[in-house]
């Protein structure tokens, strides 16, 4: 090869297109001045090429380092991938025709590990929940972080309102309240039947401000009333509280009333003789009549706003010791055993009389809904009755149920006030049990040893509880939760075993008599402000059915 062959490939080797310059220095070799002259500069410009590409290769590296953009050449994030990879595939199920475009290598050779590409299957109502985020929830949390490094604006050019308003016209909410991450879409609702023990660990809807508030129960009564000659016996039902906000006990052979609204005190019965004594005492619905059961076999009506003895119904062989109303039926229970219906609106009151029970009925309550009648008695038992016909007369009552798994007297009875089919039933001494009866079915839903003499039971709809006077050897009175029954506070105070427990008209306190000799007033169960409110304008009176003299 000649000297000038061997220049020729060294210009090519220089990465310079130089060719038409071989056939110049071979034709014109004397002039190498001129040639030297371009060779230069095409190095110049190959000097400049290189720089320029240095340079973007610098900002590139610059500004992947700056991580406040995306990097627009990086490989996809994985929950792009699996969208991705979704939207494929859910093309590919709506087009079938288009999958037959497959590679043969690729069918032969699998992509991916053996065994990985089995999805779990999913299950209705389990405990995960995978939030969905989309890109525009990517975006707002990049905004949302790189806003907060930038100084703040001395003066806006937009007032607050207006910067809110276009951003919910905008993003369809106001940015200044979103969150870097938000989980949004519902959890799969559980199939019906499916039960899960676990404890919620997220929720779609923020606790109220009522909700949060620590509820205080205070373990001191509120107020203490003295009953001086107040008989100390399990089987009497000697308190009850009516709607007007009228207190009434039985001392002795007396019948005193105490208005908590203005504090008077007012005498209404007094037995004329010495030996007779008050057993029972129970309010009409409206609070405008008194019925008293005596030792003498007697049920005495009484108007306590005229201070007035309406009538004495006698039928009855042994002590009155239990009364309950429905509407214009008062029913009573006696020491023989026998629950009495009298209808006061006639002079013949004795419409039916139940034989359920060989020993003294000790409790009676009628339901909410006035369907059925509970009695309990010192035989251990518990009856069910249906309500009293229209027109019947002097007919026996057909028994409906017998409840029979107690082991004690039982003289505390309570409905529940907001499920009519749930009755709340507690045993004496030998028992102490509490047993939530479904009357619909007759089961016995839950039982609770409370180790001591159950005496009253009450249900409490503001904070859906159920309180219990106990007897031997506690003394006490005990809320518990409904339905779980577990223990929400102890109220101790009573020196000797309480009697009775009833509730105030608007179901916030509730007043307990004891072998001591006092009532207090326990004022557990005031309403949250906002509940209280709102259950005042759906409260309408209820109207009573007795609109007729009672002769």
């Amino acid at each position: 090869m000649s000297q000038s062959q061997k220049r020729g490939v060294g210009f090519k080797t220089c990465g310079v297109f130089c060719t038409k310059f071989k056939f110049q220095t071979e034709t014109r070799r004397s002039d190498k001045s001129s040639f030297f002259c371009k060779h230069s500069l095409n190095l110049v410009s190959v000097r400049n090429l290189t720089e320029m590409a240095q340079f973007g290769f610098e900002n590139d590296v610059h500004s992947i380092l700056k991580l406040d953009m995306p990097i627009t050449n990086a490989p996809m994030a994985r929950w792009q991938r699996k969208a991705s990879s979704s939207n494929t595939s859910s093309l590919n199920t709506l087009s079938p025709g288009k999958s037959a475009n497959v590679s043969l290598s690729s069918s032969k050779t699998p992509n991916k590990t053996p065994g990985k590409n089995k999805k779990t299957p999913s299950k209705m109502g389990g405990d995960r929940f995978i939030p969905t985020r989309n890109n525009k929830q990517m975006d707002v949390a990049n905004f949302l972080l790189t806003k907060e490094n930038e100084p703040a604006d001395a003066n806006p050019a937009l007032s607050i309102e207006s910067q809110k308003a276009w951003s919910v016209t905008l993003n369809g909410y106001n940015i200044e309240d979103a969150k870097i991450l938000h989980l949004g879409g519902k959890p799969l609702n559980a199939p019906e039947g499916y039960q899960n023990n676990l404890k919620v660990l997220y929720s779609q809807v923020s606790t109220p401000a009522s909700l949060k508030k620590t509820r205080y129960i205070s373990s001191t009564p509120d107020k203490i009333l003295d009953a001086p000659g107040l008989r100390n016996d399990f089987y009497l039902n000697l308190l009850d509280w009516s709607s007007r906000n009228v207190l009434a006990v039985a001392l002795d052979n007396s019948v005193y009333l105490w208005d908590a609204s203005q504090g008077d005190i007012t005498l209404l019965v007094k037995m004329e003789r010495e030996e007779d004594y008050i057993c029972s005492l129970s309010w009409t619905k409206e609070g405008s009549y008194l019925a008293v059961g005596t030792s003498d076999c007697k049920v005495q009506l009484w108007d306590v706003e005229n201070q007035k003895r309406l009538r004495s119904m006698t039928s009855h062989t042994a002590r009155v010791s239990s009364l309950s109303w429905n509407d214009y039926i008062l029913s009573s229970g006696s020491r023989s055993g026998h629950i009495h219906h009298h209808d006061v609106r006639v002079a013949d009151h004795l419409i039916s009389t139940l034989a359920g029970h060989s020993q003294e009925v000790c409790g009676l309550k009628w339901s909410p809904d006035g369907r059925y009648l509970a009695s309990g008695g010192n035989d251990n038992l518990v009856c069910l009755w249906p309500r009293v016909q229209e027109g019947s007369s002097n007919s026996e009552g057909q028994l409906i149920r017998r409840l029979s798994e107690h082991q004690g007297a039982v003289k505390a009875l309570a409905w529940c006030p907001w499920q009519s089919n749930i009755l709340a039933s507690g045993g004496g001494t030998s028992d102490r049990h509490i047993r939530i009866w479904n009357v619909n079915s007759g089961s016995c839903v839950s039982s609770l040893d409370t180790q001591s003499q159950v005496s009253s039971l009450v249900f409490a709809p503001n904070y859906k509880e159920l309180v219990s006077a106990h007897g031997f050897a506690h003394h006490n009175v005990v809320i518990w939760k409904y339905p779980s029954l577990s223990k929400v506070s102890e109220l101790n105070g009573h020196d000797g075993r309480v009697l009775s427990l009833v509730l105030s008209p608007d179901n916030t306190t509730v007043a307990t008599v004891a072998g001591d000799e006092t009532i207090r007033l326990w004022k557990s169960f005031e309403m949250d402000p906002v509940k209280k409110k709102a259950k005042e304008k759906l409260f309408s009176s209820a109207s009573s059915v007795i609109h007729q003299s009672i002769r």
